[in-house]
């Protein structure tokens, strides 16, 4: 842990940290406690705890401004560039800075850079011109622009203004309102400096002059359709919907709203480990992610399983995998029922949990009548990343009987 200036609180990811009881008021540590209640575990300061503050962060990371000046920093236990990584798999970002990550030690300066790339990308967008296309409108005019509507016009023959159909070229359209939002919730975010933020309110300001300012969910960003006219804005939506699902509830800070940057490390590892296998798969299998199930009678038990890899060629379902970001490599009771069930509800008998440390030992088993075979598997993310990824691609291909298929892959230093 450590403070700069008294104003930062560095918590790094499931490490407790004591702090005496004068290093912040008891109002605000339960407004901590009560806002940010399963991000981080909060300990008031009694005799149990030599009367002290306990803070521990709950495998999220990010920063979350405070009241009083004080900045909660949420740092990973992986280093800043592997995490990078992860995100660049995760989110299909493709993006590259000169030099790597060097001179960037903090994850602020980290999401600067993120936010440089995207305003400066709209930027230069605008200088080729916005995507616009054209929009089907009606609407009264006094003078005649498309075609006319008769029957409204027979309708109201008192009404002077003629009843127009017609296509209207225009930029305020979804692709430009997704990145518009994206760079205000940026801009509200107070975590670009004095470097940054004048190229982010640019690009704000270009875009704001040619869309409606509108609220998005990150689920916008997914799913589009692009052309040729727009393939462009492909990896913009994609910088938006990282800014966008790591954007916490705006909340009051002194005289400001201000945002708050979380990474929920574990949906990330999930996300990485799916992006990286669809990558990296031979081409005879596939990988599904969030996959539902549904149990009972009635359908009323439904599960969400994590990846599901399947034979491309018939569909059959070859083993479920179950990402799990926890301190302990070791596999609890409730997820090996929990993996158990996956695999029984898909009709395999691989049933394997995934984690982001190479377990001391690999726990393996044999569960009931069925034979569903449970493993444990590590995909470490604190090294190298693509050595670690061929490592566990090549034990995942063994189990599910295709080890040889896995010729003329190599590991990469």
């Amino acid at each position: 842990m450590t403070e700069r200036s008294g104003r930062v609180i560095e918590l790094r990811e499931y490490q407790k940290v004591a702090l005496p009881r004068e290093a912040f008021p008891e109002e605000l540590g339960e407004a901590i406690w009560r806002r940010w209640a399963g991000k981080i575990e909060v300990d008031f300061p009694t005799p149990k705890t030599d009367h002290q503050w306990q803070l521990q962060s709950l495998g999220w990371v990010g920063h979350i401004p405070m009241d009083g000046g004080l900045t909660l920093y949420l740092s990973p236990k992986v280093p800043l560039e592997n995490l990078f990584r992860l995100l660049e798999y995760a989110y299909s970002l493709d993006l590259h800075f000169p030099g790597g990550l060097t001179g960037c030690d903090a994850l602020t300066e980290f999401y600067e850079r993120l936010a440089n790339i995207l305003a400066r990308r709209v930027l230069d967008r605008g200088l080729r011109g916005l995507y616009r296309s054209y929009l089907e409108r009606r609407e009264p005019l006094p003078y005649l622009r498309g075609r006319l509507d008769l029957r409204h016009q027979v309708r109201r023959p008192w009404d002077i203004s003629l009843s127009c159909h017609y296509d209207e070229q225009t930029a305020d359209l979804e692709e430009n309102r997704i990145i518009l939002w994206t760079l205000s919730r940026i801009a509200r975010s107070h975590m670009c400096g004095d470097r940054v933020l004048p190229t982010v309110r640019r690009a704000y300001r270009l875009l704001l002059g040619a869309a409606s300012l509108e609220p998005f969910d990150p689920s916008a960003c997914i799913g589009r359709l692009y052309n040729r006219l727009n393939d462009d804005y492909e990896p913009l939506h994609a910088l938006c919907r990282f800014f966008l699902e790591h954007a916490g509830p705006s909340h009051q800070v002194g005289d400001h709203t201000m945002l708050p940057f979380l990474i929920d490390m574990a949906t990330l590892f999930e996300r990485f480990v799916h992006r990286w296998l669809e990558d990296h798969l031979p081409p005879a299998y596939s990988v599904r992610a969030q996959e539902r199930i549904h149990l009972g009678d009635q359908n009323e038990l439904h599960y969400v399983i994590d990846l599901v890899i399947s034979e491309r060629s018939t569909g059959r379902t070859l083993c479920v995998l179950d990402t799990k970001y926890k301190r302990d490599p070791r596999p609890s009771n409730p997820d090996i029922n929990q993996v158990t069930v996956y695999a029984l509800a898909k009709s395999t008998s691989q049933a394997i949990l995934v984690y982001p440390q190479q377990p001391e030992n690999t726990f393996r088993a044999t569960i009931g009548p069925s034979g569903v075979r449970v493993r444990s598997l590590g995909f470490p993310v604190d090294g190298n990343i693509e050595a670690a990824g061929h490592t566990f691609l090549s034990r995942l291909l063994d189990i599910i009987g295709a080890g040889g298929t896995f010729q003329g892959i190599h590991h990469q230093e």
